[in-house]
This record gives C-alpha cells, structure tokens and sequence, in this order.
C-alpha cells in the first residue's frame, strides 16, 4: 500500500469537501435564506468546517506530495474510496456539530448523530434523526442546506467528480469509477475515465437544474426548490418539511418529483446514447429506442407498473381511500420513491394493509438501475439473477445442455455470473447477521409506548431498519416510518445502521476490504 499516494488522494478530496461548504454560507443571510435574523451559529459553524477540512485536506495533500510520481494503482483505489467516503462523512458532519444543531428541542446533536446525519446525506439514504426541520432555532438553515446538498455530492458520487476534476488516474481512476458506478455490468460510455465522469456529471446537473426550474414554476420558492432537486436527482430523500413531498398535498410539484425520481433511477448511460448519439442523423423515435430495448429499463418500468397496481388493488379492497384516483396517486409515488431508494413520501404507508408493508418491504430490496443514483441490489442483477435461476432448472433435467446466460443480445461470461450470485448471498448474509445484532442492542423502550405486541413490532421495525439502511433507501415501517425517524435508537445502533449506509451505497467490497488485514500487507 502507497500511503503518500492514498494521503493524496484523500487530501485532495477533504479541499473538495470543505469548499463545496461555500455554497451553504449566502443561506445564512436574511436577504438570502429568507430568515428573520442572521444565522450566526450556523454561519461560523460552518466557517469552522471548511477550516477544519480545507486544513485537513491540505495536510494530508502535501504529505502524500513526497511521493507525486507514484500512479494510484487498483489496491489505493480501493482505500482511497472507502476511506474518502469515511473521511466525507466525517468531514460533513462538523456543520452539525459545531452550529449547535439540535435533534429535538433541547437534544444536541452527538459526535455518532452528526456522523450518521452527514453519512445518510452522501451516501443519498435519507434516513434522519432530525424530529423538526422547519424549526431553524434548532438546525439553521444554512446548514440543511448543507445538509441536502451532501445528497446532490453523493448521488453521482463525490469519486466521480473527484475523478471528472483530476483527470486520468490510470486503471485505478477506472478501479475508482467502478465502485462508484457500480453493478455487474459496467461500461464506459466514452472511452476514457475523464470523458466517462464529466458526461455523467455534466446529465446529472442539467436533470438537476432543470427540476429546480420546473418546481420554482410551480411556486416553491428557491430553497425549498434546490433542496428538493437535490434529494430527488440523488435518490436521497431529505426534505425541508416534516410531512415530506405531502406538504404539497399532491398537484404539479408532488408530479415532478415523480418523474424526476423516475429519470433518477435509470442509467444515465442511456441518456447519453439518445442525446449524444454520434450519428446525428437519426430521429427521435430511433433514439428512444435505446431505451425501449435495454432489458433493465424495460424492466424497471414493469415493477413499477405492477407493484402500483398491487398496491392500489390492495388499497382500495381494504377501503384505505375514498377513491380510486386518490389510492393510485399515492400508490404510485410510494413505489417509484422506495424502488429507486428516494424515500420521499407523499403519505404514510405504516397505516396501510399488511399486504401492502410487505410488498414495500420486498421493493426495499429491488433498487434502480446500474449506473443510475439510486441504491438498492439494482434490477439487472434481479434480471440476471432470473436467467440464471431457469437456466440451472432446465440444467435439471438436461444436464448436457450449454446455453450460456443472455442480456439482450450480450453473452454474460462466468465471472458475471459468479459476481451476481455472490453478490445476492452476501446481501443476505448481511441483512441477517444485522438484523439479529440490532435486534440485540436495541432497548425494547422505544416499542412499549407504541403498542402492546412490541416484540413482533420490534422484529418488523429492525428487519425494515437494516433493509433500508443496506439499501439506501430512509423510512421503513413502525417507528421509523415516514412520519417518524431513528432518533429513538441507541448510539450502538445508529453506528450499526451507519456502517450499513456506507456498505450499501459502496456495494460492500470497497468497505469490507478495509477490514481485511490481507488488504494492508505489503506485497
């Protein structure tokens, strides 16, 4: 292991953070952030910030310049992302704590809240612990601002600007783009590194820029209309309101997001293959069929379609709502938010039919696209996972047969094949072991005001705990439904529910190898 040139790289990422902090500061002004008075707390809080990373970030920098030559090869790239991403977190979470900031009235922030307040926001889960965001005495609102835009950096992912910004790192810039972008099939759209993060970079402030114009048009004001571009364009969630995306109580705003939260979800290299496409020549409807014919897309749009239709069945035979329209609406922004890992909500589903928790709790597992910002296990490794399953049925009873496993029209080698098995085992296994070890330092406290049945509460509540954390997603059931928040969970079990963040948002290796005492071995 290079450290001068793990040292560098992180350092230079730390100056990333901190100057991206900048941006927060103007919201602290009345003339600005629309406050009755200035922010004075939450303005030299996040002064304090950009010292502390600015001058982190540049120690580290000119530390690891005693060895500049050196390339970053695939074992640095790997420690470099996870460490970054840990380094992120820790960096985002000092506006927390030093503005004072306060979960509830009279709770300060700890060190681990704050830290799980910031890694929640990069890695675009959602999950909060704040219990009033409307109340600025308790978290200013320069630094919610600061708290949304953490989701906007982590959507795309801070290593692909990191990586669009310094240009080609050899194969481990490649090494640290996979992890980034990651799924069992990823392909450059542009033949070098730089190209590949900048055009990605480049969609993803135009879709952003874009909903915030459409939603300033539907008469939310700028900071409440950046805010929520930010959470939509990155999966993330973090809302400006208690009531999430149904303080608008459904009209034009609560549609944008919808769509913009569906574009969110698909991979943004097929955006590229409609509007960039070299042959300029061809038409519209040519160009859409890039997407039509892309077997994820295809089926990404399908779950959609008949989970909303599932639950809306389900909501109407149970008379939940009044009508029909009303059932669909809700129905269908609840499944785009949890599939692709948004978590925003337009109304709280823990008071829906016990068929239709459960069909939210399979979604939590589903996710978005491949090379898309949202979370979760992705759907082309469902769709793999398919053709895998049938192929070894048919192996069954004609075991000399050789068909080798399709995408479309793209032959899926072992090594695919292997990843995406291994993948689905160690997810469980994860899910598992966490769910028992949150089940165990959990207090039963935070159930027993809530009902009588708390053990078969708590087990729910756990299980949907760790779901959504691994995947991304924020809200699950029960106590941490989208009405409530995980304020309520002991320190242990926050920096659990942390970790799994960071392992969900990082596909598990670029965290679990840091834990490998092989991986820090000189060769």
């Amino acid at each position: 292991m290079n450290w001068f040139v793990v040292a560098r790289m992180l350092g230079m990422l730390g100056l990333l953070v901190g100057a991206s902090m900048v941006f927060s500061l103007p919201w602290a002004f009345p003339a600005v952030g629309k406050v009755e008075t200035f922010e004075h707390d939450g303005f030299w809080g996040l002064i304090g910030s950009i010292a502390c990373s600015l001058g982190l970030g540049g120690g580290l920098y000119l530390w690891g310049r005693f060895d500049r030559h050196s390339s970053i090869l695939r074992k640095e790239a790997f420690a470099t992302v996870g460490l970054g991403w840990i380094l992120a977190g820790v960096l985002g979470a000092l506006p927390f704590l030093l503005s004072g900031s306060e979960s509830a009235p009279g709770v300060k922030l700890t060190p681990i809240d704050a830290f799980f307040e910031s890694v929640s926001g990069f890695t675009t889960t959602g999950a909060s612990l704040l219990t009033e965001l409307e109340d600025p005495n308790l978290v200013p609102r320069c630094v919610m601002f600061w708290r949304s835009f953490t989701h906007w950096l982590g959507g795309m992912g801070i290593i692909v600007l990191f990586v669009a910004i310094l240009g080609q790192l050899g194969a481990g810039g490649k090494a640290m783009l996979k992890r980034e972008v990651p799924g069992p099939i990823t392909e450059s759209v542009r033949p070098r590194v730089q190209e590949s993060a900048l055009l990605m970079w480049s969609i993803y402030v135009a879709l952003s820029a874009l909903e915030t114009v459409l939603l300033m048009l539907a008469h939310v004001p700028l900071y409440d209309a950046l805010c929520h571009a930010f959470g939509t364009m990155a999966t993330g969630g973090f809302s400006t309101h208690n009531a999430s995306a149904g303080h608008y109580n459904g009209g034009p705003v609560e549609a944008i997001i919808l769509v913009f939260m569906i574009l969110a979800g698909v991979n943004f290299s097929l955006y590229y293959l409609v509007f960039r496409h070299r042959k300029a020549e061809l038409t519209w409807k040519q160009r859409l069929k890039f997407l039509t014919r892309d077997p994820e897309f295809r089926s990404y749009l399908a779950i959609i379609v008949v989970t909303t239709l599932l639950l809306t069945i389900s909501l109407m035979a149970n008379k939940i709502y009044p009508d029909t329209l009303t059932a669909l609406r809700h129905s269908l922004f609840t499944s785009v938010s949890i599939m692709t890992t948004t978590g925003f909500g337009s109304e709280d589903f823990s008071n829906w039919t016990e068929f239709s928790k459960g069909l939210i709790f399979l979604l939590m597992f589903v996710g978005g696209c491949a090379g898309s910002t949202a979370g979760g296990i992705k759907v082309i490794r469902w769709v793999l996972l398919g053709k895998i399953f049938f192929l070894e049925i048919e192996k069954a009873f004609r075991p000399n047969v050789v068909r080798p496993v399709r995408l479309g029209k793209t032959v899926i080698d072992d090594r695919v094949r292997n990843d995406v098995v291994v993948y689905f085992c160690m997810i469980m296994v994860i899910f598992l072991a966490s769910w028992l070890l949150l089940i165990t330092i959990e207090p039963d406290d935070l159930w027993a005001k809530h009902d009588e049945h708390t053990a078969a509460e708590k087990l729910i509540d756990c299980a949907t705990a760790v779901a959504s954390t691994l995947n991304n997603i924020g809200p699950g059931l029960g106590v941490i439904g989208p009405a409530d928040n995980y304020s309520g969970f002991s320190q242990q079990g926050k920096a659990l529910l942390t970790l799994l963040m960071l392992l969900g948002r990082l596909e598990l290796f670029a965290i679990l190898v840091l834990f490998s005492p092989q991986f820090w071995r000189k060769q």
